[in-house]
């Protein structure tokens, strides 16, 4: 049968009704004589209860509502054809059938709410990614800057012990003449460096006393100014 839903759609539902004759004799009687057409009554009766409950409900409550659709459908009938000597066994709701159109509507709401959410699962995914990676990058350069820092830490200490350890050995030495001393032996060790390993690109370095005592002056400046950065630090 074609009902309405209370949101105006009109949808086909099938019933099936099980049901006998009372095992009275009255009321066989009464089930041959009071009726002539008993499916037809009983037909009758299920439309009548079907298109004043189905009505009230939305057509997507319709679906979830079966049961109750089907017990009041037999209440109904069990309290009317009892007095005509039928007894309701069961009624079942066996399908719900809306137009082709709504169908396709529906489905195609229900296809744009999942999309929607895998939309939104995508980009939160993405975002994870994203935030991820930039705290994994962060965490990269603290780390390789926490490491170079204790590096030239470690070289400030090594060339201050070796400092200190020469004044010792040797008196009447200061410092710079130690500095521009290891100075020089580095320069050299990097000249040897440079002209004995094969596969060595071609360099141009100043080779003259000069340059040395250059380059002593700005790596002594550069291991101040870091000795002066470690100790702000340590404040």
């Amino acid at each position: 049968m074609e009902t309405k839903t209370l949101d105006n759609v009109f949808v086909n539902i099938i019933i099936s009704t099980q049901y006998q004759v009372l095992q009275d004799p009255s009321r066989m009687f009464d089930a041959f004589y009071k009726l002539t057409d008993s499916k037809g009554q009983i037909r009758s009766y299920i439309f009548d209860v079907v298109r004043s409950t189905v009505p009230r409900i939305k057509l997507d409550d319709v679906f979830t509502s079966k049961e109750e659709i089907a017990m009041e459908v037999k209440n109904m009938l069990a309290k009317s054809m009892e007095e005509f000597g039928y007894n309701i066994i069961s009624t079942l709701v066996t399908d719900i059938a809306p137009d082709p159109k709504v169908k396709n509507a529906m489905n195609e709401i229900n296809a744009a709410q999942r999309q929607r959410v895998a939309a939104k699962d995508r980009a939160e995914a993405e975002k994870i990614m994203v935030v991820k990676a930039a705290e994994a990058d962060a965490e990269s350069k603290y780390l390789s800057g926490t490491g170079m820092a204790r590096q030239r830490q470690a070289i400030i200490n090594g060339l201050r012990d070796s400092v200190v350890n020469f004044q010792k050995e040797v008196d009447g030495i200061s410092s710079k003449d130690v500095m521009e001393m290891m100075m020089m032996t580095q320069y050299f060790d990097t000249m040897k460096e440079v002209g004995t390993q094969g596969g060595n690109s071609t360099i141009f370095v100043p080779s003259g006393p000069a340059a040395v005592a250059d380059a002593s002056a700005a790596i002594r400046a550069g291991l101040m100014q870091g000795n002066a950065a470690v100790a702000a630090m340590q404040r």
